[in-house]
């Protein structure tokens, strides 16, 4: 029978590794570092701390960066169940309605068609009807505004010519906006 002979030497701190791996001290270091350490901080779930200028976490055990987009992600993710019902949330139109009513298609069709018996349903139409457009008013506004005082005074159209609104064009505006803005309130219900 041949003999098998170890080629290499092992070094005290590969003995010492394997020592540790024999008591259960898989953890443990095997040699003594010099220079420098930061200091380590330990968190728990749900901790916020600030590092390096940002904002961390710890969710399902994971280490995660909190963006000011957290709070956007949160409304347009879909979760896999109804917040109402419970049920899978399957329908093709499941989506649109957990984004604009934060429930699934069926709970949004339930609720529509309590309001109706109970004759309440004229009054939640108008009061979404009038909401888009108390909105519509104050997206527009906005957008007059700051065509009217914006710095730039050349706008590029559609066909890609530039156009220099100065003076007179400004008082048009105005007056459209107000004239537009009288048209959108007789909507109102």
């Amino acid at each position: 029978m041949k003999e098998s002979v170890l080629k290499k030497d092992f070094k005290q701190a590969d003995v010492q590794r394997l020592r540790n791996l024999m008591t259960g001290k898989q953890g443990e270091r095997t040699t003594a570092g010099i220079g420098y350490s930061k200091q380590q901080e330990f968190h728990n779930e749900g901790d916020i701390w600030e590092e390096d200028g940002r904002s961390w976490t710890i969710k399902n055990g994971i280490k995660q960066n909190i963006t000011k987009l957290d709070k956007a992600k949160k409304l347009v993710v879909m979760p896999l169940f109804c917040p109402c019902c419970s049920n899978l949330m399957k329908h093709k139109y499941d989506k649109l309605f957990y984004i604009q009513y934060s429930r699934c298609f069926d709970c949004q069709i339930e609720f529509e068609t309590e309001l109706r018996k109970m004759g309440l349903w004229e009054a939640y139409e108008t009061n979404i009807i009038n909401t888009d457009l108390d909105c519509l008013i104050k997206d527009y506004s906005t957008w007059i505004d700051e065509a009217i005082n914006g710095s730039n005074e050349s706008f590029i159209t559609e066909a890609g010519d530039v156009e220099k609104w100065v003076g007179s064009t400004k008082k048009k505006l105005l007056e459209s906006k107000e004239e537009t803005i009288k048209y959108l309130q007789t909507l109102k219900r």
